[in-house]
């Protein structure tokens, strides 16, 4: 997963089938979910997949109102063609059913 540093990194890589995952440092559901991601990357070679630090890119995170983390937005020729958000702490499961219903 590639970390994104800056906004124009970011809308220059999702004009290609990219899954972003928003998180933060301090976020203990990222954490819980971070050993699956190189599983759930496996199961889905059409997408890359993108981490961004919602604390680091606050502009990024308030122009795709993304309130909670981690969020995860998929996006395909620069726009955004799905969402998995939800309070609750997501599983591989979650997120590869998300993926795969794109």
């Amino acid at each position: 997963m590639k970390n994104i540093t800056s906004v124009e990194n970011f809308k220059e890589m999702i004009d290609a089938p990219t899954i972003a995952m928003f998180t933060a440092g301090w976020c203990p559901d990222c954490h819980f979910i971070k050993p699956a991601l190189p599983e759930i990357e496996a199961s889905h070679p059409d997408y890359q997949f993108v981490s961004i630090d919602r604390d680091e890119l606050m502009d990024l995170a308030v122009e795709y109102d993304v309130m909670g983390i981690p969020s995860f937005i998929a996006f395909k020729d620069g726009q955004e063609i799905g969402r998995f958000v939800s309070k609750d702490r997501k599983t591989k499961e979650e997120i590869n059913a998300f993926i795969d219903a794109l």
